[in-house]
Parts: C-alpha cells; sequence; structure tokens
C-alpha cells in the first residue's frame, strides 16, 4: 500500500496500481476498520475502486497519525468479515426507455432481450460513488456489452437512467448530462437528501438487476 498526502488535511492511499474484487474487498476492510478507529477526528472517507481517501480534523490528529491508523487499519482488516449486501434493482429495458439498447445489440450481433438478458446475468460490485451523489460505478457488464461512451455526451439524461461505458453499467440518481449508453430506466431511489443515510447504495454493495414491464414501473413510482 502507498498513502500520500492529498491536502492540508487529507491522505489518500493506494491499494494497487490496478482494481479487482479483492482490490476493492481490501480498501472496504481498510475503510471499516478505520471508521471504527479513528473516531471524532474523521471527517470523511471516500473508498474507490484501488484507492481510500482520509479526510481528517486538523486541530484533532495530523498527517503522521492518519498515515499510521490507516497502515494498522489495512494490516488489522478482515476481508472475510466485510459483509457486503446485495440489492436487487428493477429496470424497464426498451429502446423507448433507452435509446441505445439497439444499437449495443446490433454491435454485438444480439437481439435486445438478449441484451438485457445479459444485462441481468451477472452480479456486480459498486467499486466507487462519484460523478453525481449516488452514482455508482458498477462492474462488470459481460463483454458482449461493452461499448464506448458516446462520442458527444448529451445534455439532459432522466433520472433512473440504465446505462453502459466500457464494462461498467450505473444508474444516473438524478437527471444531468451524461455520455454512457442508455438501455432502460429504474424506478428506484437511489439517494434521499432528507435521509440520514442519503445514499441507499456504497461502495463493496452487490447489485443484481431485474427486469420488469411497463405497469411495474409504474406501479413502482416510476415516471414516463
Amino acid at each position: 500500500m502507498r498513502i500520500e498526502d492529498a491536502g492540508e488535511n487529507s491522505v489518500i492511499a493506494w491499494f494497487a496500481d490496478h482494481a479487482s474484487i479483492e482490490v476493492n474487498e481490501g480498501v472496504v476492510a481498510t475503510c471499516n476498520s478505520l471508521e471504527q478507529s479513528m473516531g471524532d477526528a474523521l471527517v470523511d472517507l471516500v473508498p474507490s475502486y484501488a484507492s481510500l481517501l482520509v479526510i481528517f480534523d486538523p486541530f484533532k490528529t495530523h498527517h503522521e497519525e492518519v498515515r499510521q491508523r490507516l497502515l494498522d487499519a489495512f494490516e488489522s482488516s478482515n476481508t472475510s468479515k466485510t459483509i457486503a449486501k446485495l440489492i436487487e434493482l428493477p429496470v424497464l429495458y426498451g429502446e423507448a426507455f433507452g435509446p441505445d439498447i439497439t444499437r449495443i445489440a446490433e454491435n454485438a450481433g444480439i437481439t435486445e432481450a438478449q441484451v438485457a438478458e445479459l444485462h441481468q446475468s451477472v452480479e456486480y460490485r459498486v467499486y466507487a460513488i462519484g460523478f453525481a451523489p449516488g452514482f455508482a460505478y458498477l462492474g462488470e457488464v459481460d463483454t458482449k456489452l461493452a461499448t464506448p461512451r458516446l462520442e458527444t455526451p448529451r445534455q439532459i439524461v432522466p433520472k433512473g437512467a440504465v446505462a453502459i461505458a466500457d464494462r461498467q453499467t450505473a444508474v444516473y440518481p438524478s437527471q444531468s448530462p451524461g455520455g454512457w449508453n442508455l438501455i432502460g430506466l429504474c424506478p428506484t431511489r437511489l439517494i434521499d437528501p432528507t435521509a440520514k443515510s442519503p445514499m441507499s447504495i456504497t461502495v463493496g454493495d452487490r447489485i443484481r438487476f431485474v427486469e420488469i414491464d411497463e405497469s411495474q414501473y409504474l406501479s413502482l413510482g416510476g415516471e414516463l
């Protein structure tokens, strides 16, 4: 593990030069251990694919102490004790709801229904939260579905849009610009600013997508 100062009140730990499930499990386990050990000196933890950013209160601790706490947390963490919760997200697939699904199907030489089947066939891991609050980067999609980002991003991507970029997939938690390929819509609310824990998905969680029809989508609160 490599640790560097990231600012006047932050350090970042690099766990590897590549991302993998095993590396990310180490990130999450260290994050959980550090959260318990730092107490009120901790301001925030930002886990990602292969790194962990630690933001601390400079009036209660300092860089060297945080570096040592990081090392101790890494050495004492046990990935086997990390329980990753499984979340099922319903998806309304189809060109009317995800306009890029046809192109993905054509490029892969399969049908739109098979795109939906392949997208549901994998249990994904949340590797990072970023871009926008609640935007979870999930990996990895089947190689047949891997599709580069759009050359020209859309100015408006609807809330709940289910998308693919390269071998990652995600659900847009709110309306925003975006350059990922859209394949459907998810009615599940992924972020609630008024809740004690605003984001329902965290790094390390497991995600499964489940196909629903239009009536189910509307009954679950989806909007068309």
